[in-house]
């Protein structure tokens, strides 16, 4: 597995799970780390008061902005890095997809250098970055009523090949809820490839959730094998999403969000473009197509930077098509 810097979420997310408990090899395979870079994050990042996520972040962007000087980029590549920054990558990503892509070799200081100074002259490039927030979690309220699901399989009988993630077909859902609670978005993630489905809600109940998961993927039915739900009474209708994808469904255990944690990773990218307070009921079926196309042609670091398209579907795209 190559090295890849820790993102702010993460370190959020080691803070969470070392808190509760966990070893750093089980905080690794939950990451999809290995163990010496968690071991490498909590020795080099903890400060007097232990590992602290906060801390952590600005002790590792100190040093990377003194180890590196930027690099000069010609006035085609600089025209390269803006296309990639505009479509929401990271910096790394767009350093990982223009070696892969294009074998030309970068550092993402430069990235970062090319943003500052764009900003610097009034440019907008900076508010394509991602913002720098807490974990994504979906709050609960008395509403939710949590055990109520009739007839749920726990994760527990989940079988072993799921936690391997050496096969397609294996996903993780939930939702996320928008302003006053009045609309929703429900959210698929495949866990080996990290392909996502995003469908915008027309209602809360459990049925027209059931309906829109089914007609949604019914077009790669073949993939779905298993997913794991989260806890919320909107699966309450969840056999009729068994019978209609003719796939097992597993339930998370109450509050263990790590559990789907490749789907808690990926709400928070679509956080990013539908921050806290959107109203869903404003927001079109094109922009959640958007938002969804956008993710599923993202490299993914995690992934030998392919994206969950070339995974997923065998499609391999070109970023920079005019």
């Amino acid at each position: 597995m190559s090295y890849y810097q820790l993102t702010e979420n993460e370190r959020y997310q080691i803070y969470t799970l070392k808190k509760a408990g966990h070893s750093q090899k089980e905080i690794a395979d939950l990451l999809d780390r290995s163990p010496s870079t968690i071991s490498r994050e909590l020795n080099r990042n903890s400060g007097l008061r232990g590992y602290r996520p906060q801390q952590a972040e600005r002790l590792s962007v100190g040093r990377r902005r003194g180890a590196h000087k930027a690099r000069k980029v010609t006035e085609a590549v600089a025209l390269q890095i803006v296309a990639l920054l505009r479509q929401e990558l990271s910096p790394q990503q767009v350093v990982d997809y223009l070696e892969r892509h294009k074998g030309l070799f970068l550092h993402h200081e430069t990235i970062y250098q090319l943003i500052y100074a764009d900003k610097a002259q009034g440019g907008d490039l900076y508010t394509h970055m991602r913002i720098a927030s807490k974990p994504y979690r979906k709050r609960y309220g008395t509403y939710d009523r949590r055990g109520k699901i009739k007839n749920r399989v726990s994760i527990d009988d989940r079988p072993a090949v799921v936690d391997r993630r050496n096969r397609i077909g294996d996903w993780e859902g939930d939702t996320i809820i928008g302003k006053g609670r009045k609309g929703a978005l429900l959210t698929m993630v495949e866990r080996k490839t990290l392909y996502t489905v995003i469908v915008k809600l027309t209602g809360k109940r459990a049925d027209l959730l059931a309906d829109a998961a089914i007609t949604s993927m019914a077009k790669i039915k073949d993939k779905v094998k298993t997913i794991t739900l989260d806890n919320g009474l909107e699966f309450a209708a969840h056999e009729a999403i068994t019978e209609g994808l003719d796939a097992d469904i597993y339930f998370a255990h109450p509050y263990a969000s790590w559990e789907r944690g490749i789907n808690e990773n990926t709400n928070g990218l679509i956080r990013q473009y539908f921050p806290k307070g959107t109203d869903f009921n404003e927001v079109t079926d094109e922009q959640v197509q958007f938002v969804m196309d956008r993710l599923n042609a993202r490299p993914r670091a995690s992934r030998g930077h392919r994206s969950p398209n070339e995974l997923f579907m065998g499609r391999r795209e070109d970023l920079l098509a005019a």
